[in-house]
C-alpha cells in the first residue's frame, strides 16, 4: 500500500482519490495573498517534488491559474509532472477570483468571465477538458450562488468540466447549489485551531449529501498561509510525543478522524516534509487523544519557524 493511500479513498463523483492528496500553492514561492517564504523553487526540484508525491500515492491535486509568482506558475508546474501520468492524477483547480499578470487581486469575476478562467486553466494543464472545477466564493458576504454555479454547470454539459466543487462558503450556499449541478466537493479553512465549519454544520452537510469536505490551512490553522512554526498548542506536543510523531502528522490525522469524507490537501516544498504528510495518513489516534484534542487549549510556547 502507498503512503497516500494509507487513509483509504473517497470519490469525487466517479473519480476515487486517496484522502491525502498535495495542495500545490506553496510550490510558486508565493501564498494567496501574496506572502512569500523566500526564493522561487528551483523548477526541476518542483517537477521532481510532485513525481515523489505521484510515487508515493498522490492523485488528487489541488492547483489554481492564481497560484503563481513572477517566476512559477503551479499549474504549468503540474503540467510538466505530469506529461506522463495525465489520467493518474486528479487535478482540482479552482475559479471564481483572479489576478492580474502583476499579480494584483481582481474581485469576483462576473458569470460571464468564468468560462476564460476555465479556458486558461486549461491552456496552462494543457488538457481538454478538467476533472474538478471549484467555485471559489469571495468570502462570507457572497450572497448567492445561483448564476456562477449555473455558468459552471453550463460548462459542464458542455464537456469542458467533468465534476463541480465550492469554495470558501457557507451550508447554505451548498444546498443553492445542488439543485443546479451535482457537488463533488467542498473546500473551506479548517483545523484544530479553526472549527467554524463543525459550528456552522459544514462539515456534517457534506457528510450527508456524499460530498468530499477538503479542509486547507490544515496544518497552518491560523497562521494561513504564513510558513511552518514552532509547535504552540501542549496538547498537539502530547500526542506527537506519544506517537513518535510530528505535530504537523497529529494535526492532519486529527482532520482525517473528522469522517471518511474528509480529504487532506497539504502543500509543502520540502521533501521529507511531503512523506510526513503523507505519514500521517497510517496514524491512528485513540479516543481518549482525541477527545484531548477536542478539549480546553494547554500552555503555549513562543512561536517559531524551522527550516
Amino acid at each position: 500500500m502507498s503512503a497516500a493511500a494509507a487513509a483509504g479513498t473517497w470519490k469525487l463523483g466517479d473519480l476515487e482519490v486517496n484522502r491525502i492528496g498535495y495542495g500545490a500553492m506553496r510550490l510558486t514561492g508565493n501564498g494567496v495573498m501574496g506572502n512569500s517564504d523566500g526564493t522561487p523553487i528551483d523548477r526541476d526540484a518542483a517537477v521532481d517534488l510532485l513525481h515523489s508525491a505521484f510515487e508515493q500515492g498522490v492523485n488528487h491535486i489541488d492547483t489554481a491559474s492564481f497560484y503563481f509568482s513572477p517566476l512559477r506558475s503551479a499549474n504549468e508546474l503540474i503540467n510538466r509532472a505530469l506529461s506522463r501520468r495525465y489520467r493518474d492524477v486528479v487535478v482540482v483547480t479552482k475559479v471564481g477570483p483572479g489576478r492580474d499578470p502583476s499579480g494584483e487581486w481582481l474581485a469576483m469575476v462576473r458569470p460571464d468571465q468564468l468560462r476564460g478562467q476555465v479556458e486558461e486553466n486549461l491552456r496552462q494543464l494543457g488538457r481538454d477538458h478538467l476533472d474538478v472545477v471549484n467555485l471559489r466564493c469571495a468570502g462570507p458576504g457572497t450572497a448567492s450562488v445561483t448564476e456562477h454555479f449555473g455558468a459552471l454547470a453550463e460548462l459542464r454539459q458542455a464537456g469542458l468540466i467533468r465534476h463541480l466543487g465550492l469554495s470558501n462558503i457557507r451550508p447554505e450556499q451548498v444546498v443553492e447549489a445542488l439543485p443546479i449541478a451535482p457537488v463533488v466537493c467542498v473546500q473551506n479553512s479548517y483545523g484544530l485551531d479553526w472549527r467554524h465549519a463543525d459550528e456552522t454544520g459544514l462539515v456534517d452537510l457534506c457528510r450527508a449529501q456524499g460530498i468530499a469536505f477538503v479542509p486547507y490551512f490544515a496544518v497552518s490553522g491560523l497562521r494561513r498561509e504564513a510558513a511552518a512554526g514552532q509547535e504552540h498548542d501542549a496538547r498537539v506536543r502530547s500526542v506527537a510525543r506519544a506517537h513518535d510523531a510530528t505535530p504537523a502528522q497529529v494535526r492532519l490525522a486529527w482532520t482525517l478522524h473528522r469522517g471518511p469524507h474528509v480529504l487532506a490537501i497539504p502543500g509543502t516544498r520540502n521533501p521529507a516534509h511531503l512523506a510526513e504528510n503523507l505519514a500521517a495518513g497510517s496514524l491512528r489516534l485513540t479516543e481518549e487523544e482525541l477527545a484531548v484534542l477536542d478539549g480546553p487549549v494547554g500552555p503555549t510556547t513562543s512561536p517559531g519557524t524551522h527550516g
